[in-house]
């Protein structure tokens, strides 16, 4: 039998819920699509992880009956943030978009506030390098992994929506991944964008956590500046995966078909389970 996958309609703007311990929480829906739909609202959420969820953040996101959480963490950031809170009646789907060894010491040295070590790892513009770096290798490395998620997302029977989908900030992984769903739906790359820059708001960042202990105001602020590269969204980023898609494949549509092994026929399933009619 097949799964009625919920349809709801539009009325604008919907109230952003405030949760405690989930930060970078967000709705795409409502998202325009270049053929003039829009992407269904209480179908598609991102977020950061789900580790410090509170039991109100728990019952809230309880109440949007998820079907599937995309976990993108690795294994070092399970490690030091805890798994997600578990949700009854959600699969918890771990997909690991970067190798649980790449960086260890890098985020230790950051964490350790080894001013030293951080200006030689990313001062003069090396940690906007090292980020347009990441982008480009979550497109060409990380195809498998995209691939499976599409699949899941468009099963004909069961698809794993609604579906949350996140990292540890909810920025990197998680906002490539989000985009690459929005571009196989359609939807204008303008909006694509938008949607991303959101997780530069203030209540969305993620916050570094020293080893003593200490957060915001209390890291050294050349420290700071030295990080902002690395947790800003920056259209530069994203584009930067947009492009390595374009030299790589020649077009969306071939990467999607030829890269991620999307089929039409899954492409119509996504998009009649995640658009309006």
């Amino acid at each position: 039998m097949t799964q009625e996958v919920r349809q709801t309609v539009p009325t604008g703007p919907e109230p952003e819920p405030r949760l405690t311990g989930v930060r970078n929480f967000r709705d795409v829906g409502g998202l325009p699509t270049e053929d003039g739909r829009r992407v269904r609202r209480g179908v598609l959420f991102r977020s950061g992880h789900l580790a410090h969820a509170t039991a109100e953040d728990a019952a809230y996101l309880e109440g949007l009956g998820l079907h599937t959480v995309f976990d993108f963490r690795n294994a070092d950031d399970i490690a030091l943030e805890g798994p997600d809170t578990a949700l009854p009646g959600t699969l918890n789907v771990n997909m690991p978009l970067s190798d649980p060894a790449e960086g260890a010491g890098f985020w230790k040295t950051v964490r350790n506030g080894d001013l030293p070590a951080l200006r030689d790892a990313l001062a003069e513009g090396r940690a906007a390098e090292r980020m347009t770096l990441a982008y480009r290798r979550l497109v060409l490395e990380r195809t498998a992994e995209h691939g499976r998620m599409l699949e899941l997302l468009s099963e004909p029977s069961r698809p794993a929506v609604p579906a949350l989908l996140h990292c540890a900030a909810g920025k990197d992984r998680a906002g490539t991944s989000i985009a690459i769903v929005l571009l196989a739906l359609g939807v204008e790359r303008s909006a694509i964008e938008a949607d991303y820059l959101e997780s530069n708001a203030r209540h969305r960042r993620y916050q570094v956590v020293r080893g003593d202990g200490s957060t915001g105001s209390a890291i050294d602020p050349e420290i700071r500046d030295l990080l902002d590269p690395l947790f800003e969204a920056r259209v530069d980023y994203l584009r930067a995966a947009f492009t390595t898609i374009e030299e790589q494949w020649g077009s969306v549509d071939r990467y999607l078909a030829d890269g991620l092994g999307l089929t039409p026929e899954r492409r119509a399933r996504l998009r009649e389970h995640l658009l309006d009619a």
